[in-house]
């Protein structure tokens, strides 16, 4: 998600009441005013905001005759325009650079809080992934039991019953009558065998998705890792960029 960046305005209202209260009016200082704010807006409003507050320097005051004072005069601007013309195209390239230094690297500051909320994310639905994994783990194991205590008591209730039967009679209509119910429990047991097997594809199916979320973060780390170096790659453009602007 991206923020809402600091204006001209306000940068430019905090390095006021930094310079009233006798202090340096820097980057940091402005950011700690305003409490937001990227570094490279705040650079881009701040030196806007200085070139407003140069002031030209007052020329000394000559006696030399007024004729000769307009000739030099003249001639000194000429001079100046002339030599100066390659320093002021490289000043003005060497701005237009580092503006577009600046822009490239607010872009890229948010792209990374884009991926970063991203990460965020799908580490989120990872999670809440892997406890429903474990919950159905959980229940699982659960049937497991029960089936297998249920499966006990059927054997015992079956065995006990038939030993009463025959203890009874040893004909074969109740041997045949112990018989069907014996089929219809095994019956039965398959068929929580089978709930069973079906919890147990349902957690394999939940377990996949959590390691294809895991392999997601691993690419969106690498990714918030490579745009963190180019952010690093920029932020030294700009630094060497510097000494070339401030001549």
């Amino acid at each position: 998600m991206s923020r809402q960046e600091v204006t001209f305005d306000q940068v430019s209202a905090a390095a006021i009441g930094l310079q009233n209260d006798g202090e340096q009016v820097t980057i940091d200082a402005v950011r700690e005013v305003l409490g937001t704010g990227s570094p490279y807006t705040i650079h881009k409003h701040l030196t806007q905001w200085r070139a407003g507050q140069a002031k030209p320097a007052e020329a000394p005051k000559v006696e030399i005759p007024e004729a000769l004072a307009a000739a030099l005069g003249a001639w000194a601007q000429q001079f100046a325009h002339d030599a100066g013309a390659g320093v002021r195209e490289a000043l003005e390239q060497s701005e237009s650079d580092m503006e577009a230094l600046l822009q490239s690297g607010e872009a890229l500051e948010e792209a990374r809080e884009e991926l970063a909320a991203e990460v965020e994310a799908i580490t989120s639905e990872r999670d809440q992934a892997m406890a429903t994994a474990i919950e159905r783990s959980e229940e699982i194991e659960r049937l497991t039991t029960e089936l297998r205590d249920a499966r006990k008591v059927a054997t015992d209730a079956l065995v006990g019953k038939a030993k009463d039967q025959l203890a009874i009679d040893g004909k074969d209509a109740q041997l045949a009558t112990l018989r069907e119910q014996v089929e219809r429990n095994v019956a039965a047991l398959a068929t929580e065998s089978d709930a069973r097997l079906a919890a147990e594809m349902e957690l394999v199916g939940a377990v996949t998705a959590r390691d294809n979320f895991a392999a997601e973060i691993a690419e969106l780390r690498t990714q918030l890792d490579a745009a963190k170096s180019e952010r690093n790659a920029l932020r030294e453009q700009v630094r060497r960029a510097k000494p070339a602007t401030a001549s």
